[in-house]
């Protein structure tokens, strides 16, 4: 069972996730975050980016209803997603692959690299909504250059999904969650 830190992280996510606030998980839900991601300059519609954010984030919702969703109603709650969570760690290749569409979805100059203003970008796009970010990117980047690296960030989303190691920086990569 997913612990006490690992819900209080995820709640924020799971917030994020359910657009229509109804405290539930659907389809629809997922539609509107590839609507949300398809708002950043690389994701721009009819690109090949486009099309690897929505097959990763219908996929992450396929994935979810067929392991999570125990009653079998099409939709998810939060208990629900927290057993998922807890099949992660045994996940690892699948959950780091993640991170490179991620990753290339939020690096807006191509660069190869995560400025604290493309972090912002990620964080914000997953909300919906303007963050405060005050000292998250420097818990994040962890070797001191301003920048996050595509290994730097690959290492870090597997700590997002998988930790339960308050002292893990990846704890802070999709923003602050509630104390």
């Amino acid at each position: 069972m997913a612990s006490a830190f690992q819900e209080r992280k995820l709640r924020g996510m799971f917030a994020a996730f359910d657009a229509d606030g109804d405290g539930y998980l659907r389809e629809e839900d997922f539609t509107a975050l590839v609507t949300r991601w398809s708002r950043l300059p690389a994701v721009g519609p009819g690109t090949d980016l486009r099309r690897r954010v929505e097959a990763l984030l219908m996929g992450w919702w396929a994935a979810l209803l067929e392991a999570g969703d125990a009653n079998g109603d099409g939709a998810v709650d939060m208990g629900e997603l927290l057993s998922l969570v807890d099949q992660l760690p045994a996940m690892v290749s699948d959950v780091t692959a993640t991170a490179d569409t991620v990753f290339d979805a939020v690096d807006a100059n191509g660069d190869g690299r995560i400025s604290p203003e493309e972090h912002r970008g990620l964080v914000e796009t997953w909300n919906g909504q303007p963050t405060d970010l005050t000292g998250v990117f420097e818990l994040l980047d962890l070797n001191g250059d301003g920048h996050l690296s595509r290994e730097e960030f690959a290492q870090l989303w597997l700590q997002f999904w998988t930790s339960d190691d308050p002292a893990e920086p990846g704890n802070w990569l999709c923003g602050r969650f509630a104390d």
